[in-house]
């Protein structure tokens, strides 16, 4: 080999350190793959279509109890057991098709939940031919408009607002539906932007949901 060659062989490829990786702030309960997903994906996002409001609607009340890990780690079982949350199937689901799904470990086999998600299926179908759609009737609860969360405010378990969504809905027949996990699915769909300011998402929602508003 020559001396150049060597000397070739010495020379650094490139130069300088390779720049550190930045990662980007996020709320503190996202720390697992799954809830990280769904943090920079779902959560906050706002939420128009009525299959999507069920959807939340039903595993937010088969949380109770639970952690929300537990419901995003069975949540492909949810779809596949309760026919990708098709409202009008759902209402018809008969005594044979809920014992099929209380013996089915994809999902939470709490004979109440799962009695609740028939029962609000149908409640949640007169709600829809009254309004025109559940949309219409969930976000008149803030104005139509998504509220946010304050920098330095604690996450709230529940408000005023959460309080009288979960009245509404349960004079309307809808089960699994008191204040606190009113509230949380309030944040799930958009309706409260909870992020921390601090999180990168937090802005994100705020420019996403202005550019809804110009549409």
């Amino acid at each position: 080999m020559t001396d150049l060659g060597k000397k070739s062989q010495r020379q650094p490829k490139t130069k300088g350190q390779k720049p550190k990786t930045i990662m980007p702030k996020r709320c503190d309960w996202a720390r697992t793959p799954l809830s990280i997903v769904y943090h920079d994906k779902e959560w906050g996002v706002p939420l128009h279509v009525d299959t999507g409001l069920f959807e939340f609607l039903i595993l937010e009340g088969a949380q109770a109890g639970l952690s929300w890990e537990t419901i995003l780690n069975k949540r492909d079982n949810y779809r596949l057991a309760f026919d990708q949350f098709n409202v009008a199937k759902i209402a018809k689901y008969d005594a044979q098709k809920i014992a099929a799904l209380l013996n089915n470990p994809g999902i939470i086999r709490n004979r109440l939940k799962v009695n609740s998600a028939v029962s609000n299926a149908v409640a949640f179908l007169k709600t829809q031919r009254e309004f025109g759609s559940f949309d219409t009737y969930l976000w008149r609860f803030v104005a139509g408009k998504p509220l946010r969360r304050k920098r330095g405010a604690p996450i709230a378990a529940r408000t005023p607002i959460s309080d009288a969504l979960s009245k509404d809905l349960s004079q309307r027949g809808f089960r699994f539906v008191g204040s606190t996990i009113c509230y949380a699915f309030m944040q799930a769909v958009g309706m409260v932007n909870d992020h921390d300011p601090a999180c990168f998402r937090y802005p994100q929602i705020v420019a996403l949901t202005r550019s809804q508003a110009k549409l």
